[in-house]
């Protein structure tokens, strides 16, 4: 099976520590920017487009293993040992199950909302959603479509997306730059039952209290399973809190990566 060879989009200082920023579903790493240049310009940042998404390869396989196989041969091709990972809702699942595979990898990790061990109808429901693609006829439409689904997002951040993540379709429309079959599969891999984080991982999760994403039993394996290896913090934001509240995430991913931040 070839590698995908991830786009990358990189910030940061490139002899600063390693830090790999991991895209939720139908995302891609030019979301990181905001908080990669406010909040890590003395680290180097690499945030990869994920197989299916932005301008990585679209070929499937989608599965988390593919995925994980696909940041892994990116840390390799970029001399990249042992790195800080951060993940935010599928990235999350993904960044958890790259730990679990080469726990020597990763020094500290952190979950961003993780979308993980999803209740099986809502995984379908949110699957089916993306079996019939949506589109724009102009860039106007497609900004009203994404300013009311991130309404706690600044009206610059929702330029950028649209900017960034629009492509014309072969119809003439516009069209997310990503493939919904990846995105479908995704919201099936987000339904298997979730596993914990790897003991010796110092590991950071984060809870957005306005998105009831987190289950409250994967809440509960990963207090059993790392006890004082786990911290807790919860942000006071919707699922896209990086981006709803940039400030206060921000902050805390740069305190947690330097080794310092706590949680309840």
């Amino acid at each position: 099976m070839t590698d995908a060879a991830l786009h990358v989009h990189r910030y940061g200082d490139p002899a600063g520590a390693p830090a790999v920023l991991l895209h939720g579903v139908t995302g891609h790493g030019a979301r990181w920017r905001r908080t990669a240049e406010s909040y890590l310009a003395d680290r180097s940042v690499l945030a990869p487009d994920l197989r299916g998404h932005g301008r990585s390869p679209h070929e499937p396989p989608w599965t988390v293993e593919r995925h994980v196989a696909d940041v892994l041969a990116l840390l390799d091709a970029e001399g990249v040992e042992r790195t800080d990972l951060v993940g935010h809702s599928y990235g999350a699942m993904i960044a958890l199950h790259l730990a679990r595979t080469a726990p020597r990898r990763v020094r500290r990790l952190l979950l961003l909302d993780p979308a993980i061990g999803l209740a099986p109808q809502v995984a379908a429901r949110e699957a089916r959603a993306y079996l019939a693609p949506v589109s724009f006829g102009d860039v106007a439409e497609a900004r009203a479509y994404r300013a009311a689904r991130w309404p706690g997002a600044p009206a610059d951040a929702v330029d950028e997306e649209v900017a960034e993540h629009l492509e014309p379709a072969s119809d003439g429309r516009l069209r997310w730059r990503f493939e919904p079959a990846a995105v479908v599969t995704a919201y099936s891999e987000m339904a298997r039952p979730h596993l914990t984080p790897p003991g010796g991982v110092p590991t950071h999760l984060v809870i957005a209290t306005r998105a009831d994403l987190v289950r409250p039993e994967f809440v509960v394996a990963c207090r059993a399973a790392l006890g004082s290896g786990l911290v807790i913090s919860e942000i006071e934001a919707g699922h896209m809190l990086y981006v709803d509240r940039p400030e206060e995430t921000g902050t805390l991913i740069a305190r947690w990566l330097s080794g310092a931040g706590a949680g309840r």
